[in-house]
């Protein structure tokens, strides 16, 4: 015989976890903001930034965007992991490094 499933259960689980992945998301945009010392702009002119790069349509300044961002995220890689492997500095030295590049 079946062991019956309990979809209410799975359902509220997939649920919590959706949940979880959104909050996630929230807290690295807004770590990323903070990284790239965008923080520092005005929330209008940042709003307007990003809406710039939605209504972009030429894929060669998308294409030169993707890749300085991917370059972003390699420096600051390499930053965070030298700062861990020092000795007791931790990764904050590292990183305090990052937000204003």
């Amino acid at each position: 015989m079946r062991k019956v499933r309990d979809f209410d259960a799975e359902l509220k689980a997939l649920n919590d976890r959706a949940k979880l992945l959104k909050q996630r998301k929230v807290q690295q945009f807004g770590e990323l903001i903070e990284a790239t010392g965008a923080d520092a702009l005005d929330p209008d002119l940042l709003a307007g930034a990003l809406l710039a790069v939605v209504a972009e349509t030429d894929k060669a300044i998308i294409t030169r965007w993707s890749a300085r961002g991917a370059q972003f995220f390699r420096e600051t890689s390499r930053r965070s992991s030298r700062g861990a492997a020092g000795a007791g500095t931790g990764g904050k030295a590292g990183s305090a490094g990052a937000e204003p590049a």
